[in-house]
């Protein structure tokens, strides 16, 4: 989809504050109400806009805790790699799961209260899917950047 200027300004404002009223995007962006939204339905419609969400505190929620996992399989085949998948998309405790180039063959990214409830998610899930042939964790001490919109 080609995007023009007031779709890249809308898509700006919206990354940045996402509850914003319809009628108050247009006047920012210098549009009519109804010429906004049938920009905003179109960018929509056309997958631009992926979906809306609050974004919560990781710390306010009991998870404090941020955890990235390497994933190498024991095969490459694609049957591993649909079962590995399936088995991701069912544990709720997966917040990202990419499919990665180099030395594993997927990244994990996951949310915890502490070290304990990191080893029930290990025992639970992580051990258990299928195809697994090595996990490797790390904790992150603090996040120093979180950028949650692109640059556009």
């Amino acid at each position: 989809m080609e995007l023009d200027r007031t779709d890249r300004q809308i898509l700006s404002i919206l990354q940045a504050e996402g509850r914003i009223t319809n009628a108050e995007l247009a006047e920012r962006v210098h549009l009519s109400a109804s010429g906004c939204l049938r920009r905003l339905q179109r960018l929509e419609s056309g997958g631009v806009i992926d979906g809306y969400g609050a974004v919560l505190s990781a710390s306010a929620i009991g998870k404090p805790t941020t955890v990235f996992i390497e994933i190498t399989l024991n095969s490459q085949r694609d049957a591993a790699l649909d079962a590995f998948e399936r088995a991701v998309q069912a544990c709720p405790d997966i917040l990202e799961c990419h499919l990665m180039s180099g030395t594993a063959d997927y990244l994990l990214r996951v949310a915890v209260a502490n070290t304990e409830d990191y080893e029930r998610i290990h025992r639970k899930h992580l051990a258990a899917f299928p195809h697994v042939a090595r996990i490797r964790s790390m904790f992150a001490l603090r996040s120093v950047l979180k950028r949650r919109g692109y640059e556009l």
